[in-house]
């Protein structure tokens, strides 16, 4: 069933109105007709089973049938803290990041990204478009909250924002060269509870610096391998989703 996610001050109890591109949408994609079933979520990451009620020009109204219990979001907030790729990657990587259950994405300015992202009005029309495809990303994907898409910041602004983190993990490729019985990925994951969240720092296609993985360890992160072979840097945050995803959601059902 069609998902679309609303602004809070179009819901109520009862109603909630639909506005902007998603009647678009509604009316001209998926031919939405009066009486048709619906779900629509709220910022507040509530999810309400809703019959359309008016389809008009600008608006689409529907009744609230039933506020669904329940939820799709991970167990634990992750934040991947994406060091800048090359061309349209990070799109690739907000869309099926947010299909593994990410809960926000930092993009940031590593010594190695080829791209550079500190032009801010050319930054502001990326990041519509990023927006965008998180929002798509989460309908489609079932999700009871779009994530969240940080400004880009440089290494020391990310490890300030890092200080709230209870765990702090980065992606190493010296580490998929060690032969250890457990590595440290696993070894977090298995020790970490629900009142916990995760940031884990991801580089660009040239990987960190040596000075980068010097900075990140002072300052707490955990090197991590995501098995032994090198991953690409888009392939890397997902992998990484996936692990988080099969630890808490399915081995342990962390609830």
């Amino acid at each position: 069933m069609q998902r679309y996610f609303v602004s809070q001050e179009n819901v109520t109890e009862n109603s909630i109105r639909i506005t902007g591109d998603d009647v678009h949408h509604l009316q001209r994609v998926m031919r939405a007709q009066v009486g048709e079933n619906i779900i629509c979520n709220s910022e507040d990451g509530q999810a309400a089973m809703c019959r359309i009620t008016i389809l008009a020009d600008d608006y689409v109204d529907a009744e609230v049938m039933e506020w669904l219990e329940g939820t799709n979001e991970m167990p634990i907030f992750v934040t991947i803290a994406q060091g800048i790729p090359k061309g349209d990657k990070f799109d690739l990587i907000l869309q099926k990041g947010t299909e593994l259950g990410a809960s926000g994405f930092i993009p940031f300015q590593a010594e190695r990204s080829i791209a550079i992202w500190n032009d801010e009005k050319k930054y502001h029309k990326k990041a519509k478009r990023f927006q965008k495809i998180l929002k798509e990303a989460s309908e489609q994907s079932h999700r009871n909250r779009i994530p969240t898409l940080y400004p880009v910041m440089n290494l020391k602004y990310l490890l300030d924002e890092a200080s709230a983190y209870t765990v702090k993990l980065f992606a190493y490729e010296e580490e998929a060269k060690t032969e250890k019985m457990s590595s440290n990925l696993v070894n977090s994951l298995q020790n970490i509870s629900t009142n916990d969240n995760i940031i884990l720092c991801i580089g660009p296609e040239g990987g960190f610096s040596i000075e980068e993985a010097d900075r990140l360890k002072d300052n707490g992160f955990i090197p991590i391998r995501l098995g032994k072979r090198i991953l690409r840097t888009e392939t890397a945050a997902l992998y990484a989703l996936s692990s988080i995803s099969y630890q808490l959601e399915e081995l342990r059902c962390l609830t």
